[in-house]
């Protein structure tokens, strides 16, 4: 799984993207709004981590996510 962080722009928040290994989108989220949409894609327990790495990734940057 991968997380890339987006810098919005104007009134467009900043969001996260979490995609699969074919990089499909699994989710779309602002990043001061993540709960609903990790709990529909099965991460709602692994909120709080996801959470602090999305806190120190910068914009722009892909990360590989191990869970």
């Amino acid at each position: 799984m991968y997380i890339i962080k987006v810098k919005g722009v104007a009134k467009i928040p900043d969001y996260v993207q979490l995609r699969d290994e074919k990089f499909t989108l699994l989710a779309y989220f602002r990043v001061d709004r993540p709960d609903k949409s990790l709990e529909k894609v099965g991460l709602g327990d692994k909120a709080e981590y996801i959470m602090n790495l999305i806190q120190d990734l910068p914009f722009g940057k892909i990360l590989k996510l191990d869970i």
